[in-house]
């Protein structure tokens, strides 16, 4: 079983973001991540599950992460994530972190991000990771 991210950590592995258990979603804005949120409330998440974050705040030093990430995680999909996640940073968006560590929480996740019109919904798993949208 993973372990619920809190809003001052950043879980990684070999320098790449990997919040294991987790979703990550961007949308094209704060408001609308706060209405993804409400939804994911509604669902049947606690408060502590759903983390809100700017874009500033998830990312403060992205671009020195992907330059600092382990030539490992160079090869994965965790640094096409990031290259993704700093394009979407600049573009402003609003993000969401959901503790999701079963399938039936990434069920109702997938289904709000796609009901938001989320432009990136990311499953970390212990092996792979996974688009949602």
């Amino acid at each position: 079983m993973s372990k619920r991210m809190t809003k001052g950590e950043v879980q990684a592995s070999l320098g790449a973001l990997n919040p294991v258990g987790h979703a990550v979603l961007a949308f094209a804005n704060d408001a609308i991540a706060a209405d993804a949120r409400a939804d994911l409330l509604q669902a049947g998440f606690v408060a502590e599950d759903v983390l809100v974050y700017t874009s500033q705040e998830l990312f403060p030093d992205l671009e020195e992460l992907i330059r600092k990430a382990s030539s490992a995680a160079g090869f994965g999909y965790e640094i096409n994530l990031m290259r993704r996640y700093l394009t979407l940073a600049g573009e402003g968006c609003g993000w969401l972190v959901v503790y999701s560590p079963e399938d039936d929480h990434v069920e109702k996740v997938s289904l709000v991000a796609k009901r938001f019109g989320a432009k990136s919904a990311v499953r970390y798993g212990r092996l792979v990771n996974e688009d949602l949208v």
